[in-house]
Parts: C-alpha cells; structure tokens; sequence
C-alpha cells in the first residue's frame, strides 16, 4: 500500500512535461550521484542536509524528492519538510526504481549548460516564431524549469552569450542549432536523452513547420499558422514565449494522448 507521503514512478511520469509538475529535488549524497550521474527530467540536485534552504526556494510550491533507494533520505527529508508544512512526496524506489522503468528517460547532467544566478541563462535570435519558442518550452518542461531566456539582435547572440556566460542556441555554428535535417528541437532531445514517443511525435510536427516540410506531419501547417499569429500578437519576445507555451503544452498532451483522436460532423457519424 502506498505511504501518504509517496509517489510511484507511473504517477511522477505523467506530472512531467506539464505545468503542474511538481519541483522533483535529488538528495543523493554525492558518492552515489557520481557513481551513476543523471538526473530525472526537469530535477535539481540539493544537500539534504540544508532543509531551510530548500524551503526558501519551493516558495510554498509543491516538491517531490528522490535519492538512490528512496530510503532514509528522501523519505527522512520530506518528513521534515511536511513538518513545517511543506507540501513535499517522496519517490517510491528512488532512482533505482525510475532507471529500470519503461518510459522513462534520464539527462545526463553534465550536458546541462552551467547555472547563471541560479538558473540556466540561454540567448538566442529575436521574434521568435517556432524553433525558438519550442526550445524554450522543452528546457523549462524537462530541463530546468527555472530557466531563463534572452532574446536579442542576430547579430549580436555570440557577445551576449560571452559577456553573460549565456548559452546560445538556434543560431548558425551553435552547438545547440540545427543539424543537418534536424532542428534544435530535435538536438535538445539528443543530448539531453529526452527521446520518447511523445517527444519524438511532438519534434516531427515542429521540424515540419520550422523547416517548411509539412509533409513531415499535417499538424506542421497548423503549428506554423499558430505560431505566425503569435510573432504578429505579441512585440515584446518574453510575453510572446509565455503565450507560446501554453501552445505546447497542448501540443505535448495531443502527442502524449490525444493524438490517435479525430473529430467530425455531425457527432455521431462513424
């Protein structure tokens, strides 16, 4: 029988992606984070020893924690957290149990870019229309969600990116751009080990419509619409983001869910 304060990697695997995940914190010590060194998507790692200052960074926001077993650890430390009101689960087998599970996948952690006041710091090429706004989404949905993104001059991506130790993407010589066929949607889901079915559907609908190529997918011409509409509604490129992943969220749960659904009129036609 599930614990109160438990969850199953099933449940936590259907949180991931959306918008009502959870904050998922790794307390591994770290002898057993070298030993096998990845993380479960949209994850952080922090010392289970410092409670405080994980509270002060949940902000009240809900916190699922793992560690190797999901033992004394996790259970240990959300048992404080719940303590002192913290709306805090443990994963039931801990990173043993989320490795050996189908579905699952796992980022390597040193592919993820390095912090920036807390957070990953990207910079790419202003009016964003689809490329540049799935990225964003993927990294805030399964990377980082505290990430954050700047949107600036073509021209002048790369002395961003070095005066602010910003990591540029989308961008011509890049190491997170396009690759041959591929779009940079797609080269996050390489590196970052983040290819699913659900994933894999979702990149072939925005490859279509980032590379003109709707035959790769019907919805690539819906996407392209969508996204155009976006670029012409929104001036200011981060309010244009936020809209813009409210899109992908419904994209993802179509690719996810919904994606063997049709519609037709009248209801009842077979």
């Amino acid at each position: 029988m599930t614990a109160p304060n438990e969850i199953t990697v099933p449940q936590l695997l259907r949180l991931i992606g959306t918008p009502d995940c959870p904050a998922i914190v790794d307390v591994s010590i770290d002898p057993d984070f070298d030993a096998d060194p990845y993380l479960i998507p949209a994850s952080f790692r922090h010392a289970h020893t410092d409670v405080a200052g994980l509270e002060d960074r949940l902000a009240g926001h809900a916190c699922v924690v793992t560690c190797q077993k999901g033992g004394k650890l996790s259970q240990g430390f959300v048992a404080r957290l719940r303590s002192d009101g913290v709306r805090a689960e443990y994963l039931s087998g801990g990173m043993y149990a989320w490795r050996e599970a189908a579905g699952t996948c796992r980022i390597p952690a040193a592919i993820v870019p390095a912090k920036v006041d807390g957070s990953t710091l990207w910079v790419t090429r202003h009016r964003p229309k689809i490329d540049r706004i799935a990225c964003p989404w993927l990294i805030r949905r399964f990377v980082d969600p505290a990430a954050r993104f700047l949107f600036v001059s073509p021209s002048e991506v790369e002395g961003v990116a070095e005066r602010f130790a910003a990591t540029p993407f989308d961008i011509e010589d890049a190491f997170w751009s396009h690759r041959g066929p591929l779009c940079t949607f797609d080269t996050l889901l390489d590196e970052f080990g983040l290819r699913t079915a659900a994933l894999d559907r979702l990149s072939e609908v925005v490859r279509g419509a980032d590379t003109d190529r709707h035959d790769i997918a019907p919805q690539a011409a819906g996407l392209l619409a969508i996204s155009v509409g976006l670029s012409r509604q929104y001036r200011d490129d981060t309010e244009q983001l936020a809209a813009g992943l409210a899109v992908y969220d419904a994209l993802y749960r179509w690719a996810r869910d919904g994606f063997e659904e049709g519609h037709d009129w009248p209801a009842d036609r077979n």
